[in-house]
């Protein structure tokens, strides 16, 4: 038989051993880890919850990258924080943390995998936050937060330096469709092609760019998108 899931005082002192935070209000926290599937009426979910921990999450971690990068532009902060904030971001964290075994679903979504089981531990996180804000204000929360993501922002700069990567997730924050590639133009011999790439996004101009494979002349296309709307200088663009 599987374990039974710990409730009250018994969650709120695993959660604590985890997250270096003790709740107050343990109903809160065992509200933040109840899925709707569960719910038996309106606010005993964490819905709401997690409606608010998103918006807490972003303030702590926007304030974060504005301090930590002050000569990053608007574009390029506009990445970082939604890379950290997103969704895979949060399910790393709650499976760090250990979360998944604390959430209470029903029988069908604890049975999910892939994107929708991530998408419940994300929830799920998105929630704690809220519940940790409304357990004790901002400050502590602050703190929870950056336990957990600060080592995150040192790593995101890395994944960001890939100009693809970059334009999908700053076109998202405009809420824009996904960016389109194609092969407008190749020429030179079969061993030695160049490569002609368009980038389009809608309410965008098209970029064009080179490069000696497909994805060598995307990513250009990409870097001189990103370029040319400010998001990122040249040197980014060149490297």
């Amino acid at each position: 038989m599987p374990l039974k899931r710990p409730k009250g005082d018994a969650l709120a002192a695993i959660i604590a051993e985890r997250t270096g935070y003790a709740f107050h209000d343990v109903a809160l926290l065992q509200r933040a880890l109840t899925h709707s599937s569960v719910r038996g009426k309106v606010g005993a979910d964490n819905e709401r919850l997690e409606f608010l921990g998103d918006r807490v999450l972003a303030l702590v971690v926007a304030e974060m990258l504005f301090r930590r990068h002050p000569e990053a532009t608007q574009g390029e902060l506009a990445v970082r924080l939604s890379s950290l904030v997103s969704g895979d971001s949060c399910a790393e964290v709650a499976e760090e943390i250990g979360m998944t075994e604390f959430i209470h679903a029903d029988a069908a979504v604890r049975g999910v995998n892939g994107r929708k089981a991530k998408n419940v531990r994300a929830d799920a996180m998105e929630a704690l936050i809220a519940a940790v804000y409304l357990d004790s204000g901002l400050e502590p929360a602050r703190a929870f937060i950056l336990r957990f993501w600060e080592k995150r922002a040192q790593t995101v700069g890395r994944a960001v330096r890939d100009p693809k990567t970059m334009l999908q997730e700053w076109l998202a924050q405009k809420d824009s469709a996904r960016p389109t590639y194609a092969i407008i133009g190749r020429e030179g011999p079969d061993h030695e092609p160049v490569f002609t790439v368009e980038v389009q996004a809608p309410g965008f101009d098209a970029s064009v760019a080179t490069g000696r494979s497909r994805q060598a002349a995307e990513q250009a296309a990409a870097a001189a998108f990103l370029a040319r709307e400010g998001v990122t200088d040249n040197a980014d663009a060149a490297a």
